[in-house]
């Protein structure tokens, strides 16, 4: 049994990164690319509202950056991945790994 000073992997997320949209918005911004604001909303199934607050979040927390420009009237927002989200996008990938190896250590336990 593991002692109490023993902590799981769980206990390493990153809530502003864990979260599933947030998640996904990282993984489809990794690579270095940037993505404009409308890709993000139709792949996510999203809407602007709901997308932009999770934005605001990864942006306050510096994992993302909002580039914004304009062509005549119409206003685009093109997001890019930070050199801090590249990180804590790699660190929650780790710590995603290891709570499946306890998964995986457990049933080869039995």
């Amino acid at each position: 049994m593991p002692s109490s000073s023993d902590s799981h992997p769980f206990t390493s997320l990153d809530d502003a990164v864990h979260q599933r949209v947030r998640l996904a918005v990282m993984a489809i911004l990794s690579g270095g690319i940037d993505v404009e604001f409308s890709y993000l909303r139709a792949t996510l199934g999203l809407t602007d509202g709901n997308l932009g607050r999770h934005l605001e979040l990864l942006a306050r927390h510096g994992y993302v950056s909002v580039r914004k420009t304009s062509l005549g009237k119409r206003s685009r927002s093109w997001i890019q991945l930070t050199p801090a989200g590249e990180a804590a996008l790699s660190a929650e990938a780790e710590v995603l790994r290891a709570i499946v190896a306890t998964i995986d250590g457990s049933k080869s336990g039995s």
